[in-house]
């Protein structure tokens, strides 16, 4: 396979790589470094333990003493159902596969479900940072909510030895303010704990899809991560943008009339008492 640059960004090479306005310069970014725990979270408010899982996952793995993170997640069996997810390669219906995985990949950690890390943690916890997963979708509500909802306590993780929670939020959606208000609850008991905190910073609202889907938009995927930050998440996991605009598209003539339109409609949808 190539390796040539150019040939695999192909029409795009030369405005990629020829792009040379950036509204914010390289200088002014927080790049990755060896020293990224010290200089990025020395300052803040983050007690010694928390600083101290941060440094364990940070070097860790083939990656280790980089900067860079290279996380194994896997919850699929509940985001998207165990059967959908391992009937294929039934060996990771096996919780311990998934963290052996994660050893054998070389990555700075593993991030799974309760379920998974409470059955491996006495045997692993010690070997590669656990990240536990404290809320998923639990995909058997019709129609589907897209609700993300609590599937353990913060204590449980602590116990269980884990470095770090993990938490979704869909921002934008009918159950955000909830979720807002609980991941900040669990984020804060976490660091008093001396756990470091991931936050899956993703949007979610069918009227973000226009004539684009602005669920990628830089502009709101930022004010997410903003949001993220906000509630003193440690890493946030988002999506890559693809394109851009979003609040001009989205506060267009009409738009507010679409978003309650939608919103009603899902209310009419849900089952009753």
């Amino acid at each position: 396979m190539t390796t040539d640059v150019k040939s695999l960004l192909g029409d795009k090479a030369e405005k990629l790589l020829g792009f040379k306005s950036p509204k914010i310069p390289k200088e002014r970014l927080h790049l990755p470094g060896p020293d990224f725990v010290d200089r990025i979270f020395m300052q803040s408010d983050r007690n010694s333990r928390v600083l101290n899982n941060l440094a364990r996952m940070y070097g860790n793995g083939r990656l280790g003493g980089t900067g860079y993170l290279s996380i194994l997640p896997v919850d699929q069996g509940i985001e998207h159902s165990g059967g959908a997810s391992f009937a294929k390669n039934p060996d990771y219906f096996d919780p311990e596969n998934i963290v052996k995985l994660a050893i054998e990949g070389g990555c700075n950690a593993v991030a799974s479900t309760f379920g998974v890390m409470g059955m491996t943690a006495r045997k692993y916890a010690h070997k590669i940072p656990f990240l536990v997963k404290i809320n998923h979708n639990e995909l058997l509500t019709y129609p589907n909510s897209f609700e993300q909802i609590l599937f353990g306590t913060i204590e449980e993780a602590y116990d269980m030895g884990a470095a770090a929670i993990g938490a979704t939020i869909y921002f934008g959606s009918d159950d955000s303010h909830r979720e807002i208000i609980e991941i900040s609850e669990a984020f804060s008991l976490a660091h008093e704990l001396g756990m470091a905190t991931v936050l899956w910073c993703y949007l979610r609202n069918p009227a973000f899809k226009k004539d684009k889907d602005y669920h990628v938009s830089a502009d709101l995927t930022g004010q997410a991560n903003h949001l993220g930050v906000t509630i003193e998440a440690d890493i946030i996991k988002q999506k890559l943008a693809e394109n851009n605009g979003g609040y001009i598209a989205l506060n267009a003539d009409g738009f507010i009339w679409e978003v309650r339109q939608a919103h009603l409609q899902r209310i009419d949808q849900r089952p009753s008492d």
